[in-house]
C-alpha cells in the first residue's frame, strides 16, 4: 500500500514550491498557444541541473550524467510547421526517447531539483518531468480535473500524476480566445 505520509510530504513541498515559484507565463505566445523560451528560461534550467546548455542554432542541449544514468534534454525553439511556430522538448537516454510537442509552460523547482515541461490542450495536460538526477517521468493526456481535486481520494495509480502535475494548474486558459479585446 502506498504510504499516504510520503504523498502528503510531497504535496506539501509542491504546494510550498507553488507559492514560492510562479510558472513562466510571461512567455506564453497566445497566437501559437506555446511557450516562447527565453535565455532566462535556459539559464534557470541550467541552474536547476547544475550544467550549462550547449546551443546549436535554435536548439539548447543539456547533458545530465549522474552515476550510471545519462540523458540528454533538448529544447527545440522556433520550429515552423505549416507556417506555425512551435517548440519541442526531447529527452534521449539509452532506453527511451520522449518528445513533448507544443510546450505551453514550464515549472522549475529548486526544492525538487526538477523541471516540468507541460502542454495543455482540450482539458488535458501532458507533463514531461526531468530531474537533476537524470530521472524522467512523463504523464500524458491527464484530465485537468484530476489536477485540482483531492488527490488523496484517487487510486494510487493516478495519485502520483495528480500530485506531480498539480503545479501546472496555475496556468489558466479558461475563457482564452484569439479575439482581440475591444
Amino acid at each position: 500500500m502506498i504510504d499516504n505520509m510520503l504523498y502528503n510530504d510531497y504535496f506539501c513541498i509542491l504546494a510550498n514550491e507553488k507559492i514560492q515559484r510562479i510558472i513562466q507565463y510571461s512567455n506564453f505566445n497566445s497566437q501559437t498557444m506555446t511557450h516562447d523560451f527565453t535565455v532566462d528560461n535556459i539559464s534557470e534550467i541550467a541552474e536547476i541541473f547544475g550544467v550549462e546548455a550547449k546551443k546549436t542554432g535554435s536548439v539548447y542541449r543539456f547533458s545530465l550524467n549522474k552515476n550510471d544514468t545519462k540523458i540528454a534534454l533538448e529544447i527545440h525553439m522556433g520550429l515552423e510547421i505549416d507556417e506555425k511556430k512551435t517548440n519541442i522538448v526531447s529527452v534521449y537516454s539509452q532506453n527511451v526517447f520522449l518528445q513533448l510537442h507544443n510546450c505551453t509552460g514550464i515549472v522549475t523547482s529548486n526544492t525538487l531539483q526538477q523541471v516540468t515541461f507541460f502542454g495543455k490542450i482540450g482539458g488535458q495536460t501532458t507533463g514531461l518531468i526531468v530531474e537533476k538526477s537524470g530521472a524522467v517521468n512523463m504523464y500524458a493526456n491527464v484530465d485537468e480535473n484530476l489536477l485540482s481535486g483531492d488527490f488523496t481520494k484517487l487510486p494510487p495509480e493516478i495519485m502520483m500524476c495528480s500530485v506531480a502535475l498539480s503545479l501546472t494548474e496555475s496556468l489558466d486558459f479558461e475563457g482564452f480566445t484569439f479575439d482581440e479585446e475591444s
